[in-house]
């Protein structure tokens, strides 16, 4: 799961005269740091996957995000003390959507393969940014990703069934995921640098502690584990949250979200190499449609004309 990934029309600052020849030169190498987001983010999913037995996936999460939030804060030092009200208020509610939208999908990714959970969690966005934009094009673009669920419900009729119970935490990750993107989008407009990114990865470790301390803890008797613990927390936080910040100056925002909605193939795929979860053709059809469904909403969305000296919105 991508918790960056944000298929929702993009803000940037309207291009100047003679950007947009650079930006097109480093295109190549903006995809390439998508893609090393994409395979770093489900890398570490894989590779947390393999803690779960030993840690439980709320503990594996509050480790996760304790450790990305000790690491960040080392590096940016945020400057909190001129925070105003307004800004703690977004950062809060920013660190509280990361913490439920991380600890319900490594809660179903226990339960159900990693592509067809970051496929279901999928919804959540892809229903928000239809929803804000109301237009039947992008309803269309909804029930093309339903469509993809169907054939997962079937795939799972047919063959080897997927749980109710970790369906249920995937799309209630996927509601998180939507809260995320408003929040995160807010946080980005009020909170200069990446202080705002350190002190929500302090409240989302805050937000799962309760559940994931417990298991968090008996990580720390155990260097092996602490040590896959640290690698969980650099390839599926800090890593994929770098590679992105740098692609998203290298690279339109419409492309951007492309790339990232390639996102629940990157995890069917390591799912299948890493923790041998193989997916039917059903399933395999289904992502495609969920890939489909993203692109399609990226690709389709409003362009409006940017005025001069003003922000254009890039979907």
């Amino acid at each position: 799961m991508t918790p960056s990934t944000n298929p929702l029309p993009q803000i940037a600052p309207a291009s100047r005269p003679g950007t947009q020849p650079a930006r097109q030169q480093n295109l190549p190498a903006g995809v390439g740091l998508v893609i090393g987001a994409c395979i770093s983010l489900q890398f570490g999913a894989a590779v947390a996957v393999q803690l779960f037995p030993h840690l439980g996936p709320w503990g594996v999460t509050t480790l996760r995000l304790g450790l990305a939030a000790v690491i960040l804060l080392v590096i940016v030092r945020p400057r909190v003390r001129s925070w105003m009200r307004q800004q703690w208020t977004a950062v809060v509610l920013f660190g509280a959507a990361m913490g439920c939208m991380n600890g319900s999908f490594y809660a179903a990714i226990e339960r159900i393969p990693l592509g067809a959970a970051v496929s279901i969690e999928f919804l959540g966005p892809l229903v928000l940014a239809a929803v804000l934009a109301r237009r039947l094009l992008d309803g269309v673009w909804v029930a093309v990703a339903l469509a993809g669920m169907v054939l997962l419900g079937l795939d799972s009729a047919l063959g080897e069934s997927l749980d109710p119970v970790g369906v249920a935490l995937a799309l209630v990750a996927g509601v998180f995921w939507a809260g995320y993107v408003l929040t995160s989008a807010r946080v980005g407009r009020l909170v200069p640098g990446a202080g705002g990114l350190a002190v929500a990865l302090v409240v989302a470790t805050a937000v799962v502690a309760p559940l994931g301390a417990p298991g968090a803890v008996r990580a720390f008797g155990d260097p092996m584990l602490l040590g896959m613990a640290l690698v969980t927390a650099l390839l599926a936080s800090l890593v994929p949250y770098t590679l992105e910040l740098s692609a998203l100056r290298r690279v339109p925002a419409p492309v951007f979200s492309i790339l990232l909605s390639l996102e629940p193939a990157f995890a069917a795929l390591f799912g299948w190499i890493l923790l041998g979860q193989e997916s039917g053709l059903l399933r395999n059809l289904a992502i495609v449609l969920v890939i489909a469904a993203s692109a399609g909403v990226t690709l389709t969305g409003r362009r409006p004309r940017p005025a001069r000296g003003k922000l254009e919105v890039k979907g």
